[in-house]
């Protein structure tokens, strides 16, 4: 397990007392979590989401059109990985940002054998812009950055310990889940990842790591291949 995707969500990054923006304290302590087990040797491909800053779902449930709503979504996963990288950077870890959208100023267009290429030498790439296209997750991303590079595994770093059987806000009483099959997960709608993600890494064999990113050392813990929070397989 030395290759491994690593899905952030945008609303980690986010100011805790206004839950928008970018908090450089966190997206530091993230970035030297990451530099950490960079330097004993992994390769990570980082997939952010930018709800932090807009968050194309439920602006279109709101009344904007899907496709322009979640067009706006990825131009702030962009921001996020901007701001990654920097940290990630200043933390000792060389990092490139690759983006499914072209912005050639700020980004490397995202080309999987280049990809491929920055792990070989050493660097964290951090791959923005969700797929490129509408209607679809960063957690979908995830899944399909993940089988495309040929990661050991799909880690998802979230604000909860794991997956429960219920909604842990509202039900006092759920259970953490430490082990469950992608079937379970899809059926039971555990709330793990979209059906489309864990159908995905159902296909091609990746589990699924999900974890809190919240509790200092749980990335490092995850990337090392430790058992810690929920596996789904």
């Amino acid at each position: 397990m030395r290759r491994v995707v690593l899905k952030l969500s945008g609303e980690a990054f986010a100011d805790p007392a206004t839950r928008y923006g970018i908090d450089p304290t966190i997206v530091a302590r993230v970035a030297e979590e990451i530099a950490l087990v960079h330097s004993e040797g992994y390769e990570i491909g980082i997939v952010v989401g930018g709800g932090n800053i807009f968050r194309g779902v439920s602006t279109a449930a709101g009344g904007m059109d899907r496709a322009n709503a979640d067009y706006m979504g990825m131009l702030a996963t962009v921001i996020n990985a901007l701001a990654l990288r920097d940290a990630l950077e200043r933390a000792g870890s060389p990092a490139r940002v690759q983006t499914a959208i072209t912005i050639q100023q700020v980004a490397e267009p995202y080309i999987r054998l280049k990809a491929i290429r920055h792990f070989e030498k050493g660097r964290v790439v951090i791959f923005a812009g969700g797929t490129g296209n509408p209607f679809f997750t960063t957690d979908t991303t995830a899944a399909l950055r993940g089988a495309e590079i040929g990661a050991a595994a799909v880690l998802k770093a979230t604000k909860v310990d794991g997956v429960y059987d219920s909604d842990p806000v509202t039900n006092p009483d759920a259970v953490l889940l430490t082990d469950v099959t992608y079937m379970d997960a899809i059926q039971r709608q555990l709330g793990v990842m979209d059906a489309t993600a864990i159908t995905m890494c159902m296909d091609n064999n990746l589990p699924i790591r999900v974890f809190n990113m919240n509790r200092p050392g749980e990335i490092v813990r995850a990337v090392r291949g430790e058992d810690v929070g929920t596996l789904v397989r």
